[in-house]
C-alpha cells in the first residue's frame, strides 16, 4: 500500500497525487514507471514516475481521469491508501549531454515528459521543450517545465494560449529558421507521436518515442504490450518504454491500440452506471 500524501487538480481531467512510496523514491530514473491498482476491483495500469524525493520518500503520479480505473484512483483523496504499487519500472530513458536537446510533449505527454526535460537540463543540455494541449486550461506543468528548459514554446489547437496550430507546426517552424538539435524525445497521444516523428526523424534528428500500448503486469510476461520495432518484437513494459523512433513500427501499434476501445468503453459506462446506482 501507498498512502496519498498530496492531491492536485491540474486540469479538468488531469490529477497529480504525491505518494509515500520510500523504496521507488529511492531508486527511480526519468523515463521509468510504476504499475499501480487502486483497489481490489481495479485493473492494474501503468503511471510515469513524474517526480520523486529520495529524502522525504515520495512519487509523484499524474493521470488523466477516462477510464473505470483512473475514475477510482481519482476518487481516492489524502490520507487515503492505493493499494497496489510496484516499480521502478522499465528502461531508463537514455541521459547524455547531446548538446541540444529538443522534448515535444502532447496532452497529459507533458507529465511523462517533464522528469527527462529535468535530466537533460541536469547532465548539461540546452533543452528546447515544445508543450501542446487542445486549449489553454489542459496545458499542464508549464511552470515546472519551463524552469528546466533554455526555452518553452506552447502550441493549442485553438490559438488560445501559445501558437495557434499543433506541436508539430512549431517544429517545423525551428527546422526552417535553420535550428538543429542533437536528439529528439516525444510522448503524447499515438497518433501526434507517429506524425511528430515522422518530421524530427525526416530531418535527421536522433528520435526517441516513449510508448504506451496496454500493459497488464508490467514485467513482460502478458505480451500484451508488445510493438514491433526493427522487424523485432518487443515488449515496452521491460524493453522500454522508450524506443528508436525511426524503428516502430507505428500502424500496427496504432491498430492494436483500436482493438481495446470497445472494452474500455464498457468498462467505463458499467463504472459510471454502478455510481448513479448507488448515489
Amino acid at each position: 500500500m501507498a498512502e496519498i500524501l498530496k492531491k492536485e487538480q491540474l486540469s479538468d481531467a488531469v490529477w497529480r497525487f504525491r505518494l509515500y512510496a520510500p523504496r521507488i523514491a529511492k531508486k527511480r530514473r526519468a523515463g521509468q514507471f510504476v504499475m499501480l491498482r487502486p483497489a481490489e476491483d481495479s485493473e492494474r495500469i501503468p503511471l510515469t514516475i513524474a517526480d520523486a524525493n529520495a529524502g522525504e520518500g515520495w512519487i509523484d503520479i499524474i493521470f488523466q481521469a477516462v477510464g473505470r480505473t483512473t475514475m477510482q484512483l481519482r476518487a481516492l483523496g489524502e490520507g487515503d491508501e492505493v493499494l497496489d504499487l510496484a516499480g521502478p519500472l522499465g528502461r531508463p530513458t537514455r541521459i547524455e549531454n547531446f548538446g541540444r536537446a529538443l522534448c515535444i510533449g502532447g496532452g497529459v505527454g507533458a507529465a511523462p515528459l517533464y522528469p527527462i526535460i529535468r535530466a537533460l537540463h541536469e547532465a548539461g543540455n540546452d533543452v528546447t521543450s515544445i508543450v501542446g494541449a487542445r486549449t489553454k486550461e489542459l496545458v499542464i506543468l508549464e511552470d515546472d517545465i519551463k524552469a528546466s528548459s533554455s526555452r518553452l514554446l506552447i502550441a493549442t489547437d485553438d490559438g488560445s494560449y501559445g501558437a495557434k496550430g499543433f506541436v508539430s507546426d512549431v517544429f517545423n517552424g525551428l527546422i526552417g529558421a535553420g535550428e538543429r538539435f542533437g536528439a529528439a524525445f516525444v510522448i503524447g497521444p499515438v497518433m501526434m507521436m507517429k506524425a511528430t516523428c515522422a518530421l524530427t526523424v525526416g530531418a535527421g534528428i536522433k528520435t526517441y518515442a516513449s510508448l504506451n500500448p496496454i500493459m497488464i503486469d508490467g514485467t513482460g510476461m502478458c505480451g500484451g504490450c508488445r510493438v514491433t520495432v526493427g522487424a523485432e518484437t518487443k515488449f515496452a513494459c521491460v524493453d522500454g518504454p522508450e524506443f528508436d523512433a525511426s524503428l516502430i513500427a507505428w500502424d500496427e501499434m496504432v491498430a492494436r491500440l483500436g482493438s481495446y476501445k470497445p472494452f474500455e468503453a464498457q468498462s467505463r459506462e458499467g463504472y459510471h452506471k454502478c455510481n448513479l446506482e448507488i448515489a
